[in-house]
């Protein structure tokens, strides 16, 4: 059995005085993930930095109310609700038995900033539009773009965590872009000189 990796030293950093609630979910998760179909058995040796450190890092460009489509096991949404008290999330999942996860998970950490949604993005009914969406390892842009659009006010902004091929699918997604009448649509880096591996996201402003 593979070992949890060791706590990387910047993600005090990251978390400042949220990192034993950090602490503790990756803890949590570590010893339920797998069982639970969670995580595959080979992420113990990189929770830290290739999930949980690489999710925190989307954390200073959120505001207001936050929805994270197929949160699965949390990654991002669960790193950013300890991250950031001060911004709402909406944990959107279709599946059952990662819906129980984020609801127990959430309330063992005491985050009240956190709603959990069992539903699809394009099926989800929400008590008011979004200010801002995020995924990550979810679908291609050009699928995520039309089922997670009408989850934002006019304004709201996507927040996509994308891999090194996001230019590619940025361009296989030109036509979704199109269509939506996305503005301010650009690749951000995050985490360059911080982590070993920096993230890019997807940004784009929705009409």
């Amino acid at each position: 059995m593979s070992e949890l990796e060791t706590e990387p030293a910047v993600a005090a950093t990251l978390f400042g005085d949220r990192i034993d609630l950090a602490r503790r979910f990756t803890a949590d998760l570590a010893r339920e993930g797998e069982t639970r179909g969670l995580i595959g058995p080979l992420e113990l040796p990189r929770l830290w930095s290739r999930h949980v450190l690489n999710s925190a890092l989307l954390a200073p460009v959120l505001a207001g109310r936050v929805g994270d489509v197929g949160s699965g096991a949390g990654l991002p949404g669960l790193v950013l609700a300890v991250a950031r008290p001060d911004v709402e999330f909406v944990l959107i999942e279709p599946m059952e038995r990662r819906v129980e996860w984020l609801t127990e998970e959430a309330a063992a950490l005491g985050l009240g900033n956190v709603q959990v949604v069992r539903a699809r993005a394009e099926e989800a009914r929400l008590d008011g539009p979004l200010d801002q969406v995020t995924a990550r390892a979810v679908s291609a842009l050009s699928k995520l773009i039309p089922i997670t659009v009408p989850l934002l006010r006019s304004g709201g902004e996507l927040v996509f965590m994308k891999g090194a091929r996001v230019d590619e699918e940025l361009a296989a997604a030109a036509k979704a872009i199109r269509k939506a009448g996305l503005t301010n649509v650009r690749v951000d880096v995050l985490g360059e000189g911080v982590v070993d591996e920096p993230t890019r996201v997807f940004r784009a402003t929705a009409r």
